[in-house]
C-alpha cells in the first residue's frame, strides 16, 4: 500500500515539474507607434474619473514569445453600417496615423465595431487608438470578447468607463484617459475568444465616434 501511494507521489511530482516546464516565455511586445500630433496634455478637461499623465512612455508590455497582432487585415462590422467618413477595414489596415484618410467617423450617441478574428485566440494585449491629431476624451469606452457574433457565448468584460451605465452594458469603474499617439493598452490577461467588441460615446469635442485603428495580440488557441 505503501509503495502505491509513492508511486502515486511520484507521478504527481514528475506532472508538477513538467507543468513548470511548460509555462511560455514572456518578452517584450513589440508595438509600432505613429508619430505624435501634439506634446503634453491639456489640463482644462473637466471629466470625472480622468486619468493623470503618467508623464512618461509606457512600459514595455510582457506576453507569451511569438504574440502578434491577430486582428490585422480581419473583417469589422458595426452598428453604424455606413461611416459618416472613412471604412470600417480602416479599422484594422496597420496605419495608425492621425491624419485624414486614416480614420472612420461613426454617428453620435453609443455605437460599436466588432472585429471576427476568424478563429479562438488567447488574446494578451488589445490597443485602440480612437483619434489621436488632437488631445480628446471618449466616453463610455467597454471593451468585450465573446466566442459568438451576438455576444452570448463566454463574454468577457476587459474595460469599462461608463460611470452611469448611459450606454447600458453596466457601470464601469475604468478611468476616463487622454487619447494620444500611443494608443490605449489593455490588459487581456490571455482571455479566449474570436470576438471582439468595442464601444464609445462620443468626445469631449462632440458627439461623434472614431476609430483610427484597433490591433488585437495574441496566439491561436491550442
Amino acid at each position: 500500500m505503501k509503495s502505491i501511494k509513492l508511486v502515486v507521489m511520484l507521478i504527481m511530482l514528475v506532472s508538477l515539474v513538467l507543468g513548470q516546464g511548460k509555462k511560455e516565455k514572456l518578452v517584450p511586445l513589440k508595438i509600432e507607434l505613429p508619430k505624435p500630433m501634439f506634446v503634453g496634455t491639456p489640463q482644462n478637461l473637466q471629466v470625472p474619473n480622468l486619468e493623470k499623465p503618467l508623464g512618461k512612455a509606457r512600459p514595455d508590455f510582457l506576453a507569451p514569445e511569438g504574440t502578434k497582432n491577430v486582428a490585422l487585415g480581419k473583417k469589422v462590422s458595426s452598428t453604424d453600417e455606413e461611416p459618416i467618413i472613412g471604412e470600417l477595414e480602416l479599422i484594422t489596415d496597420e496605419d495608425k496615423d492621425a491624419g485624414d484618410g486614416s480614420y472612420v467617423e461613426l454617428g453620435p450617441f453609443t455605437q460599436h465595431v466588432t472585429i471576427d478574428l476568424g478563429a479562438e485566440y488567447n488574446m494578451y494585449a488589445i490597443l485602440v487608438w480612437h483619434f489621436h491629431k488632437q488631445p480628446r476624451v471618449y466616453f463610455d469606452v467597454i471593451i468585450k470578447t465573446a466566442d459568438d457574433p451576438d455576444f452570448i457565448k463566454n463574454v468577457k468584460t476587459l474595460y469599462n468607463n461608463d460611470l452611469d451605465n448611459s450606454s447600458g452594458q453596466g457601470v464601469g469603474k475604468d478611468k476616463h484617459y487622454v487619447e494620444t499617439a500611443e494608443g490605449r493598452l489593455i490588459d487581456a490577461k490571455g482571455v479566449k475568444g474570436r470576438y471582439v467588441r468595442l464601444y464609445s460615446r462620443g468626445n469631449t469635442n462632440n458627439d461623434l465616434n472614431h476609430y483610427v485603428e484597433v490591433e488585437v495580440y495574441g496566439k491561436p488557441v491550442k
